[in-house]
Formats: structure tokens, C-alpha cells, sequence
């Protein structure tokens, strides 16, 4: 770039006002009736005019015209012990089953008649057990292509009063003859768990100990993904993962990844703070584009920053990776459950019992509603044998797009360790060698020298300017580089 282009460049870009994200997805709040403590655990869409809210209270709520001036709220069902889930995979209606995760069980609701109260609550499988700690959650479910349903387990945090139990930090695939099959150990706080479209299930956990950082991650039998509470249950008979031995206490997690049995990368590393503290909920838009130009892609709530981020996946060489990016803030309370609504919104269920948040309201149902204008934004971030392919939401300018200066790359990977979280360890900054822009301008191929397999790679992107001269909304990503493509 030329020092009268880098000018001009500059000149436009200073005259244009810097994007927001308001610009281009609107937040609306529920209006909530005093009588009503709305600690959503779980949103379960029914039709056009109607969601159903579990709340950690144990209350299952109906909410008819929710997003209009005058809703209203029919209590479903009372007495549920923390639900943290609901799921209707036969769809919804008169006699169909809603599966909702209770702390000690999963469990079947039925509404018979049609009148949004619940006739039957039947035990579809209570095969692990409780210690009475307060932190033994049970996420989900999920359903799988094969129609079995997941739930997740949280670890306890403490004592429990009635004894350690088996099967805590795991994950349980529960068929539909109501058996639980322990498939997937080495979970800390797994707060969400969802199918992807082809049926595989995924879970997001939260960094703490033996857990460098939040993650995304597919669930397989037979993994473990690192955390030794509950390991010791890997012996009993029931099991389906192996059990893996004395965990190592300080290994980086590309050595780890080598000689831990059986150990599972996730998909994404959410770098702490840059990318939320505490990730949750998460779904993926199918809404075929109702929600704006990310289709496929996955949206993740985070309790403590109150915000939605976003995540778009690939299979490389039979490893699940991608790069997660800022989506959007300013939420009024800490997100626990997203599901995506018949309009295509996206609904966001809120709590900030027990946990701090940015936002500063107890709880709430808010949706976030696309306003129809396409912002500036990476697209997709995808590994390439020699670095990165970015595609854009609109053409770039060539000048900006193709000057290496615009970019800057770093890597770093984690530590696997008892201590609570993990610095960004063995950092280092890689050179951007050449940037070549693509005949459409939608896409940019990046050399960058130095590619790590088990890094993040992190990517600023913030000297690219669009046609009209106007930055990207947010020109941060992260990449978490699991395997490098193989050269053709």
C-alpha cells in the first residue's frame, strides 16, 4: 500500500461511522410479570405464538404472545427439581412427549388434552446418582441420528452430603428403552448440549480446574476430555470409556493430546475474556437465513458477558475445528439456554442466580431479531495446508484485502493442570506472507508461515476495509487448529 492510498483509505474510513452491532441485530426484552421469576433453564419453541420456559425454581411456564405488548403466562407445571433442559423431538401439540432434564433424572411431560398443563410426568431413566452438592446439574437432552437422547452431568463442586456418586462429569446416552449408556467421561461444568443437524451431539463446558479454557466440543464413545473427577467410574462394567490412567498434572494440550488415551480436543477453544467466561446454550441456525447470512453456523450464549458469540465449524482430516467470532453483547442478563424461534430469532434465556454477569437484571427471556441489513463481517475462517481462507459478508476493497499489513496472526495452545484456567502458553507471533484476494472479492486466501496442529490461531483482520471504505464489525477470530489439511 502506497502512502497516498494508506491516506485515502484512511480519510474515507475516519469520515464513516463506525458499525454497531444494534445496527444490525436489535435486542427485545420480555415484559415479566412481578408473580413471575423467570431463571430460564430451558426454551422449547411450540408454535408461532408460543414458548415454553423451565426455570431453575422448578416451574414450567407457557408464555402465549411473547413478544407482543400484552403476553401471557400459564404456570405448565410446578415441582421440578432444576431442570436445565427441554426437548420435544416428536414436535409439539396434544399427547406429544416434551423430554425436560431434572437434576436426578430425565423425565417425559405430557399435556393430553391441549390446554398447555401437563397431565402426565412420567421417569424415562435416573441411572446416575446425586450427592446432594449444589452444583450436580444435568444438562440436555439432546437427541441423536439415532434417536437416542444425551444429557451431561455436572461434577460436583465441594462435598456432598450423601457421599461421592459415580458417573459425575459425564456424559450419559440414554436409549429409548430408558437404560443409560456411559459413553463419555472427563466433563467438568458441560452447561450445554445439542444435536447438530446431522445428528451429532456437541457440549460446551467452562474453563476451571483441569479445564485450560471454555470449549466446544463433539461428544464420541469411548473419549475423555480431561477432567479426572469421576474417572475412577471408567471400572465399573457399565462404562464405555477406558480407563485412562493418572492423569498428567501440567502437560501442554498437544502433548497431552498424545498420551492421554483416548483424549478428546474439542473443537473450539474460547480464549478467556475475548470470548466470554462462560459458555453455555448453543444452537445452530437452520433458519435458512431469517437470522442474517450465518446459516449453518453455531450460536453460543455466555453467562458472564451476556452476550451470544458465534462459530463456524469444518471437518479436517476427520477432525471437527473452526474459528469462533464476536457476535453480540449487551444483554441484559447472563445467558444460559439460546433456541431459535418460527420467525427466526433467536430466544436468549437468562440467570444470574449464583453467578456474576455484565448484565444487570436477576433473570429474563430476551430474543435477538436480525434487522435485514448484512453487516461487514468474516464469514467463515478455514485451514488451508499453508494458512487461512477468509470469506466476507460483502466484497472487500482489493487494496486494503490484499496488503499483508492489514492482518496479524499468533498461536498459542494451553496447559492441562489442576489449577484453576490456564494462561495462553507458547506464544507466538506468525508472519502473514501473502494475501491474495479472489476474483469476486468475497474472499481472501492468507500464507501464514508457521501453522501449529493443537494451537489457537488468533487472527486481527483490522486494516480490511469493505468497497464502500467501512471496517469490518468485529475483526477478531480465533481458530482452533487441530489438524492442518493435507496439501493436493
Amino acid at each position: 500500500m502506497t502512502l497516498l492510498t494508506a491516506i485515502t483509505v484512511l480519510a474515507i474510513s475516519s469520515s464513516i461511522a463506525p458499525p454497531r452491532e444494534a445496527d444490525y441485530w436489535r435486542i427485545e426484552t420480555l415484559a415479566l410479570p412481578d408473580s413471575v421469576v423467570l431463571e430460564a433453564g430451558g426454551i422449547l419453541p411450540l408454535d408461532d405464538k408460543r414458548v415454553m420456559v423451565c426455570t431453575r425454581r422448578g416451574e414450567l411456564w407457557t408464555i402465549t404472545d411473547a413478544w407482543t405488548d400484552k403476553p401471557t403466562f400459564t404456570l405448565s407445571l410446578d415441582g421440578l427439581q432444576e431442570p436445565m433442559g427441554l426437548l420435544a423431538p416428536e414436535g409439539t401439540g396434544k399427547g406429544k412427549p416434551i423430554y425436560v432434564a431434572q437434576r436426578g433424572e430425565l423425565t417425559r411431560l405430557v399435556d393430553d388434552d391441549g390446554d398447555t398443563k401437563i397431565d402426565r410426568v412420567e421417569l424415562v431413566c435416573d441411572g446416575w446418582g446425586i450427592s446432594g452438592n449444589y452444583h450436580e446439574y444435568c444438562f440436555g437432552p439432546a437427541r441423536d441420528a439415532n434417536g437416542d437422547l444425551w444429557v451431561t452431568l455436572n461434577r460436583p463442586f465441594g462435598e456432598g452430603p450423601f457421599g461421592d456418586k459415580d458417573w459425575r462429569g459425564w456424559a450419559a446416552r440414554i436409549t429409548p428403552d430408558g437404560v443409560a449408556h456411559f459413553d463419555v467421561a472427563g466433563l467438568r461444568s458441560p452447561c450445554g448440549v445439542a444435536s447438530s443437524p446431522d445428528g451429532e451431539i456437541f457440549y460446551s463446558d467452562n474453563q476451571g480446574e483441569w479445564c485450560p479454557t471454555n470449549k466446544l466440543a463433539v461428544l464420541k464413545r469411548g473419549d475423555f476430555h480431561g477432567h479426572p473427577h469421576g474417572i475412577e467410574s471408567a471400572k465399573r462394567k457399565e462404562s464405555n470409556v477406558e480407563f485412562p490412567g493418572v492423569i498428567p498434572d501440567g502437560i501442554l494440550m498437544p502433548a497431552a493430546a498424545k498420551s492421554i488415551p483416548h483424549l478428546r480436543l474439542p473443537a473450539i477453544w474460547f480464549p478467556y475474556d475475548k470470548m466470554g467466561k462462560s459458555a453455555s446454550g448453543f444452537e445452530w441456525d437452520t433458519t435458512k437465513g431469517k437470522f442474517g447470512p450465518f446459516d449453518g453456523q453455531v450460536f453460543v450464549g455466555d453467562q458472564h458477558h451476556a452476550a451470544v458469540f458465534r462459530v463456524a465449524l469444518e471437518k479436517v482430516n476427520g477432525e471437527w475445528q473452526g474459528a469462533c467470532f464476536p457476535f453480540r453483547s449487551g444483554f441484559r442478563c447472563g445467558i444460559v439456554r439460546v433456541a431459535f424461534l418460527p420467525d427466526g430469532s433467536l430466544a436468549v434465556g437468562e440467570t444470574n442466580r449464583g453467578w456474576g454477569s455484565r448484565g444487570s437484571k436477576p433473570w429474563g427471556l430476551e430474543r435477538c431479531v436480525w434487522t435485514g441489513k448484512v453487516p461487514f463481517e468474516v464469514l467463515t475462517m478455514s485451514a488451508q495446508p499453508d494458512g487461512f481462507r477468509l470469506t466476507f459478508t460483502q466484497p472487500v476493497d482489493l487494496t486494503s484485502a490484499a496488503d499483508v499489513a492489514s492482518y496479524s496472526v499468533s498461536s498459542y495452545t494451553y496447559e492441562l493442570h489442576e489449577r484453576y484456567g490456564s494462561d495462553e502458553m507458547d506464544t507466538k507471533k506468525l508472519r502473514v506472507a501473502k494475501a491474495t484476494v479472489s476474483a469476486d472479492k468475497l474472499s481472501v486466501d492468507l500464507v501464514v508461515e508457521g501453522l501449529r496442529a493443537a494451537y489457537v490461531h488468533e487472527l486481527h483482520a483490522d486494516g480490511v476495509r469493505d468497497a464502500t471504505g467501512s471496517p469490518l464489525l468485529h475483526a477478531d477470530a480465533y481458530y482452533t487448529l487441530n489438524a492442518i489439511p493435507i496439501q493436493r
